[in-house]
């Protein structure tokens, strides 16, 4: 499974796209249906301090599920949104069993 990163208006450094790649790459044992991942990250010209932005698509079978998170570091931002997606991929690993 690829993780795509695509940083907008900067380059990323090598070690947070390895934490980045690391951290999702975790979630093809939530859902076997996984076609990629793709991570966009941003940072707002705000003045306050959760400038990071995260935005996470990731396609399976039949939709896409997206998450986006605003945090004061990337790291904290992918944390977070690992758990919110773990949740959405469980959620909808279960509907389709009930099929």
């Amino acid at each position: 499974m690829e993780v795509k990163i695509n940083p907008v208006g900067f380059s990323a450094s090598s070690q947070l796209e390895d934490f980045i790649q690391k951290k999702f790459s975790k979630l093809e044992k939530y859902y076997d249906g996984i076609l990629g991942i793709e991570v966009t990250l941003k940072l707002e010209k705000d003045d306050h301090l959760e400038n990071k932005v995260v935005e996470v698509s990731i396609p399976i079978k039949g939709q896409d599920v997206f998450a986006k998170k605003n945090a004061k570091k990337f790291e904290e931002a992918v944390d977070e949104l690992y758990d919110v997606l773990k949740r959405q991929l469980v959620k909808i690993k279960e509907k389709e069993r009930e099929k």
